[in-house]
């Protein structure tokens, strides 16, 4: 498979806070939940929100991963930190996720105190052996969050089914928006299931230790929906990176019975919302959100117009 070139800065796409920036009485409130002073705090500058994802190391020498963010200056943040706290208490032990320890929120702050764990990213370009590291913790995770725990949890269709709207509205006009309309209609039928989705699937989600475990993070987004979801969205990076994902799919417990007309309205689906995410104005605290957001448009693009056997 060819892959697509990389034109974003892979691990440093953030601009975040950092632990200097939090306020001394939130700084104090989290060392007091840490039980030691902070004398160390390495930004995670993965990923696309403002927020503030730091490694603290205290001065009895245990470490752990904060996450803070204004309830005022960075409201879009601090509610997707709240509902990831909610969710991250439902989540069975036997999910390879770090725990949450605690949370705080005074002042107009929200933190939360979660576990840290020795590991790192997946390589850019994805190996086939990263990739399968990755997809067999999600069959593994797909039977142990079905049924979906917790309550409320909306689906994959209430939450992000209006994208299927984008092929008759704002993206008739493109090539083949006809097809991808007549196909994402059928996504309500196609994601429906029992199964906890964390549906943000990339590679600055992910932590492989070296013992081979590999945790999922960032649970900002979860919906319930069909245990396949995450393992094909996960593959949106690697078919970017050139791997054979068509072989994967064919050898994959969950994948390898997922109609192909299935698995097409689910990458038309999420051709829609990047499109038309990729053409949204820049957002000055996170720079490269829209050319990732483009880069993933044309892996999918090539890989619905490969299996769709579209000329291009």
């Amino acid at each position: 498979m060819s892959a697509i070139p990389v034109d974003f800065p892979v691990g440093r796409t953030a601009r975040r806070l950092g632990w200097v920036h939090l306020p001394p009485p939130i700084r104090s409130a989290v060392e007091r939940r840490l039980g030691s002073a902070v004398v160390d705090a390495a930004s995670c500058d993965a990923g696309y929100t403002p927020g503030l994802a730091s490694v603290v190391t205290c001065a009895d020498g245990s470490r752990h991963f904060l996450k803070a963010a204004s309830t005022k200056a960075q409201k879009v943040a601090a509610d997707a930190y709240r509902i990831e706290a909610r969710r991250l208490r439902t989540l069975p032990p036997t999910v390879p996720a770090p725990r949450l320890q605690w949370t705080h929120e005074s002042d107009d702050w929200i933190v939360l105190g979660i576990e840290y764990v020795e590991g790192r990213a997946p390589v850019r370009p994805w190996t086939p052996t990263d990739l399968a590291a990755c997809s067999d913790m999600l069959v593994a995770a797909a039977t142990e969050l079905t049924p979906a725990p917790g309550l409320g949890v909306p689906t994959y269709a209430e939450e992000l089914g209006s994208w299927a709207d984008l092929w008759a509205t704002r993206l008739a006009d493109l090539p083949h928006a006809a097809e991808c309309a007549a196909l994402t209609a059928r996504i309500g039928e196609v994601s429906a299931g029992e199964t906890l989705v964390h549906c943000d699937l990339r590679d600055d989600n992910l932590l492989l230790g070296a013992a081979g475990e590999v945790w999922l993070c960032d649970w900002n987004w979860p919906v319930r929906g069909a245990a396949w979801l995450d393992s094909l969205i996960l593959l949106v990076g690697p078919r970017g990176d050139g791997l054979d994902v068509s072989a994967h799919i064919a050898g994959h417990p969950l994948l390898a019975a997922v109609p192909a007309e299935d698995v097409d309205v689910v990458l038309a689906h999420l051709l829609g919302y990047f499109t038309a995410a990729a053409d949204l104005p820049r957002v000055s605290n996170s720079p490269y959100l829209r050319m990732v957001a483009g880069w993933q448009r044309d892996v999918l693009f090539r890989w619905l117009a490969e299996r769709r056997r579209w000329a291009i």
